[in-house]
C-alpha cells in the first residue's frame, strides 16, 4: 500500500496539473472571466486535495481488505473516478452556486462538466501515477 508522502505527493501534483489545465478551459468553455474560474478552481482543488487523501486510502483499504491487493484494473479504475467525483459535486454544487450567482442548474451542468473533465483526467493521471510509482507488492504479482 503507499505510503503517506506517496499519497500526498499524489494528490498534490493531480491538483497542480488538473488546475493547470481546467482553469483556462473552464474560463473559455463558460465564457466566464479566468479569475472566477481561477478562484473556484484554487478552492475546488484545496477541498479536492483533501477528499482525494481521504478517499484513496479508503478506497485502497477496502480493496485490500475485500480483494487482498491495491491493484487496480480498468474497471475499478472507473469505479474509482466515477465515485471520487460523485462525492465531490455534492461538496462544490453549492459553492459553485454561490460564487458564480447562477441557479443551482447552472451550477449543476458547470460542475458536472468538470467532473466529466476530472474523471478522464483522474483516469489517466492515476494509471500514469502508478507506471511512474508502480509498488513493490504489484511486481510481485506479474511474477506469479
Amino acid at each position: 500500500m503507499r505510503t503517506s508522502r506517496d499519497r500526498i505527493r499524489h494528490a498534490i501534483s493531480f491538483e497542480i496539473i488538473g488546475l493547470a489545465l481546467v482553469t483556462p478551459l473552464g474560463a473559455w468553455a463558460f465564457h466566464m472571466p479566468v479569475h472566477d474560474i481561477g478562484v473556484l478552481g484554487i478552492v475546488g482543488a484545496t477541498i479536492a486535495t483533501l477528499w482525494n487523501y481521504i478517499y484513496n486510502l479508503g478506497f485502497d483499504h477496502l480493496m485490500q481488505r475485500v480483494l487482498g491487493s491495491t491493484r487496480k484494473t480498468a474497471y475499478f479504475r472507473i469505479v474509482h473516478a466515477v465515485m471520487f467525483e460523485v462525492g465531490l459535486l455534492i461538496v462544490l454544487l453549492p459553492l459553485f452556486a454561490w460564487y458564480l450567482g447562477i441557479s443551482l442548474w447552472q451550477a449543476f451542468l458547470m460542475d458536472a462538466s468538470f467532473a466529466l473533465f476530472y474523471i478522464g483526467y483522474a483516469f489517466v493521471f492515476n494509471w500514469t501515477y502508478d507506471r511512474l510509482f508502480p509498488l513493490p507488492e504489484w511486481q510481485k504479482l506479474e511474477v506469479a
